[in-house]
């Protein structure tokens, strides 16, 4: 299904009935990669879930976006339903959008419940080494930025970008890459524990991109969280063991 919010036309989907679960997704991802969850919430809830601007078939936004921006846009995309209390799921990315709208004053509806899968939000800590690595490459970036370098090498700026680039920077368009830039390097970690609602944390123990220490600093800092953990699943635990994962979901939202 289409909707316009704010002039940009959202893909969603909507199933079930009941009392209303938001599914926001993680970065590089789509909906239909949440089919799982999606299919164990409608049997006893009404999903909405999205494909958030950039995302799936919803178009990128003109100009890069921050964190904030999505959250504007998540917010009017809640209003257009009319919805008054809901519940949230959130992967990855789409936990820095919950941290931060969670953490608006006088939100227009009320959040019942939160799960969060191998959520981001939480900056990770650079050691020596990268500092060191972030700074030769600054320097090095800005001498072949330079108008001889460029001349002489004019490919070289972007060589260097793409090989120190993840996998999600060097796949984006220039727009996103840029969005990407404003998002991880923000820190939500001083907003979690204005989470009051119950939380399920549910992680991956061998997820890297947002390890399990993540997990259970978050599990920490929500005054009514619990945590479970697929031992032997990574970043995208909610598909590497989906029979947990739903299960876990079936309990909490019981």
């Amino acid at each position: 299904m289409i909707k316009k919010i704010d002039n940009i036309p959202v893909n969603y989907i909507e199933a079930g009935e009941g009392d209303a679960v938001l599914l926001l997704h993680g970065w590089g991802a789509n909906i239909t990669l949440y089919q799982g969850i999606i299919d164990t919430l409608k049997r006893t809830r009404r999903v909405i879930a999205l494909d958030m601007p950039g995302f799936g078939k919803t178009p990128e936004p003109e100009r890069p976006w921050c964190v904030d921006d999505y959250v504007d846009f998540v917010m009017q995309f809640i209003a257009s339903f009319e919805l008054k209390k809901l519940s949230i799921v959130v992967h990855s990315f789409g936990g820095r959008v919950f941290f931060k709208m969670n953490a608006r004053e006088n939100l227009p509806f009320t959040v019942d419940k939160v799960v969060l899968i191998d959520s981001a939000g939480i900056l990770p800590k650079k050691s020596l080494r990268q500092k060191v690595s972030l700074r030769c490459y600054k320097i090095g970036r800005a001498f072949m930025s330079t108008k001889v370098m460029h001349f002489l090498y004019p490919d070289a700026v972007e060589d260097m970008r793409r090989k120190r680039g993840s996998a999600d920077y060097n796949s984006a368009t220039p727009t996103m890459r840029a969005t990407l830039v404003k998002v991880v390097n923000e820190d939500l970690e001083p907003l979690i524990h204005l989470v009051k609602c119950p939380a399920l944390l549910i992680w991956g123990d061998l997820d890297t991109a947002t390890p399990i220490a993540d997990a259970r600093r978050m599990e920490e800092l929500i005054a009514d969280a619990g945590l479970v953990v697929c031992e032997g699943a990574g970043h995208f635990s909610f598909a590497q063991q989906a029979g947990k994962v739903n299960a876990a979901l079936e309990a909490f939202f019981a």
